[in-house]
């Protein structure tokens, strides 16, 4: 096993051929580099194994990216109705149609429902970052992609943990479901109200000589913040990364006399820990794993993952009065599954719901449509 320093130097190296792979098939610098961490992994020349330490940083440059997402959001832009119901309708589709594909391929209640569950996921570091170098985040349907996905994780963890009760033989406990359901909305309303104070904190601390003299005081402050946000979304149950977006917002907007910028810093830590994250997308997956008697089941999993977002929460996107073009980036946007349906399909794998089989093709169905949805946005006209 290589150290820890070896495999972090060989990560960047071939994260920055993604770079030029990209430039080269003018795509996005995430599409270049998750081709390139499936070109490393097991799928092809295994040169490079998801190790403890690419898993730990990996999960660190997820945080990183959506803490600098966040900083570019207000939060009254996030929260709006219209978000919860495109939401809504982006979980409900997917879910159904998940569970009637599990059916038709004979497979059992659990399995079905599992299915349906891993199709509800919403990758928003993915989206987020490409939309954030298209220079297009402070767009309507930017803010309804992110918002919408932000809910969508806590819809998401409300349809798992309906799924993992059923596939237990339990009768759905309606009062955990609900436990959950206020934990996350407490979590959520808090990180909002919290806000104008923890701005009044920062700006108040600048003006004191601690941040005179020494001007990343704040910015590390500021991470301090994300981590524990971050920590506390875990603890209940959401995605680490949601709390990490929601304390960037929490600190959007603030101006420094003294302290150096918050999003400078921020975007130089999400460069490096998220070129590891993306990568390790493509490491995770091993292709030599999807069989011919599975490849037919996969094929209509992939396009059921694609067309239940984009038809649902596209028509959800017009019934808000979005436009034509914006809808249809919506539906796109809320597409990528990435590392969320993985680590769906690896709850479900290890608690004995599904087989290898079926873990295998909702991971892939999960790489595809990351690398999808990037291609599509940036060649879309919106």
């Amino acid at each position: 096993m290589p150290t820890i320093e070896l495999q972090i130097s060989l990560v960047l190296l071939f994260a920055l051929a993604g770079y030029l792979l990209s430039s080269r098939i003018n795509q996005s610098a995430v599409v270049g580099i998750i081709v390139v961490g499936i070109i490393i992994g097991p799928s092809l020349l295994s040169i490079v194994e998801y190790s403890d330490a690419i898993k730990m940083l990996a999960h660190l440059g997820a945080i990183m990216l959506l803490f600098a997402i966040g900083l570019e959001f207000k939060i009254k832009d996030i929260y709006q109705i219209k978000y919860i119901f495109i939401a809504l309708i982006g979980i409900i589709l997917p879910w159904i149609a998940g569970y009637f594909l599990g059916d038709l391929f004979g497979y059992g209640f659990k399995e079905s429902m599992f299915i349906g569950v891993s199709l509800t996921a919403t990758s928003i570091a993915i989206t987020a970052s490409v939309l954030k170098e298209m220079k297009k985040l402070n767009t309507p349907a930017a803010k309804a992609i992110i918002g919408a996905a932000v809910i969508d994780d806590v819809l998401g963890l409300l349809a798992l943990s309906i799924a993992i009760q059923s596939a237990k033989g339990d009768n759905i406990a309606i009062a955990e479901i609900l436990t959950i359901a206020a934990k996350s909305t407490v979590f959520l309303i808090a990180g909002i109200l919290a806000a104008p104070y923890i701005k009044k904190l920062f700006i108040k601390l600048d003006e004191k000589g601690v941040a005179k003299e020494f001007p990343d005081f704040l910015f590390i402050m500021s991470i301090m913040f994300c981590f524990l946000y971050a920590s506390v979304a875990e603890i209940i149950g959401l995605s680490a990364i949601v709390g990490a977006f929601l304390s960037g917002a929490v600190l959007e907007g603030i101006k420094f006399k003294n302290s150096k910028d918050l999003k400078e810093g921020a975007e130089y830590l999400h460069i490096i820990f998220g070129a590891i994250f993306f990568i390790s997308l493509g490491i995770l997956v091993n292709l030599k794993e999807l069989t011919f008697n599975i490849l037919p089941f996969f094929v209509i999993l992939l396009f059921a993952a694609i067309l239940t977002k984009v038809i649902g929460c596209g028509i959800a996107s017009r019934l808000a009065s979005y436009s034509k073009n914006e809808s249809l980036v919506i539906g796109f946007g809320m597409s990528p599954r990435g590392e969320v349906a993985m680590i769906i399909a690896l709850i479900g794998l290890t608690s004995n719901i599904i087989n290898q089989d079926l873990y295998v093709s909702i991971v892939l169905m999960s790489l595809i449509t990351t690398i999808i949805t990037p291609i599509v946005i940036r060649n879309l006209k919106w």
